[in-house]
């Protein structure tokens, strides 16, 4: 398990970290148990009723009778056979295409004379199928199909992942294939087609032809956890309805004025920090733990104690465990590998910098319109993610107000956008018009 899980660390470190990781995992799996967690968590609980009941009684007495409909659900999960298909497609060159290239490439690797040859051919077969299937195609399916924003975010986030995972197995597996000559007549070591698929599906992003496993799944823990995430789901629709849409959509057709704005920003701070408890509770606590214990998937520590820390820095590394190995091993680590372990400083940017483009990717193309409200958020929490010495309390209380505030201004401003889009569509296809937020110029007239 050390050194499949956490590989290239000095044993003792190794140890360490394998001890901290069943700390996590039992920590984690008994978090809601105890008391204390579990008033908070029954507090959410007890909101969403009141969403849910605040939502019938307006209906009642607007319409004069219950209305249940889930009109924004069928609007934003709109047009799923066209996300199965081209997900489908996806998923079978992610499993078939960098495995084969790479299986053909391996074969051939060791003859004398053709290896040169045929690793710049390989190499160009893989980048053009890559950037075919993985990087034009999805895009491809959002703008051509015009999907609605949750079909669009399901193939985004999907194409990201495919390529994170595809890329994970090719960067382990080739380093594997030139240090392994093959003696005469012996078959060349090689991953089975099996435990590329099994690490497809479980919740890591760093690819081992092996895993610790459980020796069992427990299906009532598995039905529970996708029970809650269905509860997220109706969670977040009642928030929309209730605390953003009737806020942001502009009836009078009024431009809003700066306190307007101002006012609109603060309201959207509470909205936006449920949004983003829902998204981490939902998925990386819920769907994680629900795809881990299916495919009994042991090494459980998907987050850490990220609510404690006292830095942007902390919080980074313990939001998105996930991420941050792939991130970590991938971006970090080898780029100070190119550099002689050289510009720490740069390869910690750079990985931010290419953290914070991909949000803005998902985001542009999830909602349908650029407007870099991400990108400049993590711009300027970059300056504050440098310093990593902060530890009293004091600092965890701002950390929370920043992300309150942060959370505010991305439920603002592009609830404003999206409805500006509405208002005042485009009129032209030039660069400028397409990277202009509508929003800074329409008079909702």
């Amino acid at each position: 398990y050390l050194k499949l899980s956490r590989p290239n660390k000095p044993f003792h470190k190794n140890l360490v970290m394998c001890l901290k990781s069943v700390v996590h995992v039992f920590l984690f799996s008994e978090l809601f148990e105890i008391s204390h967690i579990r008033t908070i968590y029954h507090m959410f609980i007890a909101a969403l009723l009141l969403f849910i009941i605040s939502t019938l009684a307006v209906d009642y007495i607007d319409q004069g009778r219950l209305v249940l409909d889930f009109d924004l659900f069928y609007y934003a999960f709109g047009q799923l056979g066209t996300v199965i298909w081209a997900w489908t497609l996806m998923f079978a060159y992610t499993l078939l295409g960098p495995y084969y290239i790479l299986s053909v490439w391996a074969s051939l690797n060791h003859s004398r004379g053709w290896r040169t040859c045929v690793s710049a051919l390989a190499a160009l077969t893989l980048c053009a199928a890559q950037t075919s299937m993985l990087g034009i195609f999805p895009v491809y399916i959002v703008l051509h199909y015009q999907l609605p924003p949750a079909s669009r975010f399901i193939i985004i986030l999907e194409q990201i992942r495919f390529v994170m995972k595809s890329y994970s197995f090719i960067r382990e597996t080739t380093p594997a294939v030139l240090k392994n000559t093959p003696q005469k007549g012996a078959s060349l070591p090689y991953p089975s087609l099996s435990s590329y698929l099994y690490f497809l599906f479980c919740p890591t992003l760093i690819y081992r032809e092996v895993y610790p496993r459980n020796p069992s799944i427990r299906w009532n823990y598995v039905g529970m956890n996708s029970l809650k995430i269905l509860a997220s789901l109706f969670y977040l629709y009642f928030i929309l309805v209730r605390l953003c849409i009737p806020v942001f959509r502009n009836k009078s057709n009024q431009p809003f004025s700066t306190r307007t704005f101002i006012l609109a920003l603060f309201h959207a701070s509470f909205p936006g920090m449920l949004m983003l408890m829902l998204g981490f509770y939902a998925f990386l606590h819920c769907w994680l733990n629900a795809f881990a214990e299916m495919l009994r998937f042991a090494d459980r520590m998907f987050y850490r104690d990220w609510w404690n820390s006292t830095s942007f820095a902390n919080y980074y590394r313990t939001w998105n465990i996930v991420v941050h190995d792939w991130l970590y091993y991938y971006g970090y680590r080898d780029f100070l590998w190119l550099t002689g372990h050289k510009l720490r400083s740069v390869a910690t940017m750079s990985v931010f910098a290419v953290s914070a483009l991909v949000h803005e990717y998902a985001f542009t193309l999830g909602f349908g319109f650029f407007y870099p409200v991400m990108f400049c958020t993590f711009a300027v929490v970059f300056n504050f993610a440098m310093n990593d010495k902060r530890k009293s309390p004091v600092w965890n209380i701002i950390l929370w107000t920043c992300l309150f505030i942060g959370q505010g201004i991305h439920v603002c401003l592009y609830c404003v956008e999206w409805y500006a889009q509405i208002q005042c569509p485009r009129t032209g296809t030039s660069f400028w018009e397409l990277v202009t937020p509508r929003s800074w110029t329409c008079s909702y007239q």
